[in-house]
């Protein structure tokens, strides 16, 4: 289970070092093989290897004559790369996911319970306002008479 937000930073070579609490976790999960891809909220989606492949077949089991189909199987399946956590607990950002998510030197790396959002620091405080002031944040239907 993977929670909790980390303020981290991209190194000269585009590596980003996972936190100690969670490379563990990893290792035992994966070996340290993950899958990193992109999310239509302009971030990125981090998970062991193992808990990406079912939703990988659950998107390929999807028609691709289907416009919005084909359209998340090219986003999330497409930008798909397998990477491997280093001995040092660090894993290289690509380029292209880079360019993606517009991720610069400074991220926050947020656990969703089964897997990671990787964003752009500006662009994590700009959702977090958009939640916080309100927005155009709306309670999801299944949520209602959720508390806390």
């Amino acid at each position: 289970m993977f929670r909790g937000a980390t303020s981290l930073s991209l190194d000269a070579k585009s590596r980003l070092a996972v936190p100690t609490k969670h490379r563990e976790a990893l290792q035992l999960e994966c070996a340290g093989n993950l899958v990193l891809t992109a999310h239509p909220h302009r971030c990125l989606l981090l998970y062991p290897q193992p808990a990406w492949e079912p939703i990988q077949a659950k998107m390929m089991a999807l028609s691709s004559f289907d416009k919005q189909s084909s359209s998340l199987q090219r986003l999330l399946v497409g930008f798909a790369e397998d990477v491997v956590l280093d001995s040092a607990g660090r894993m290289l950002v690509s380029p292209v996911l880079r360019e993606f998510a517009g991720l610069d030197k400074e991220v926050m790396l947020v656990g969703q319970g089964s897997h990671f959002e990787l964003w752009d620091m500006e662009a994590w405080r700009a959702q977090l306002a958009q939640v916080i002031h309100g927005g155009d944040f709306e309670m999801p239907a299944e949520l209602e008479g959720f508390s806390l």
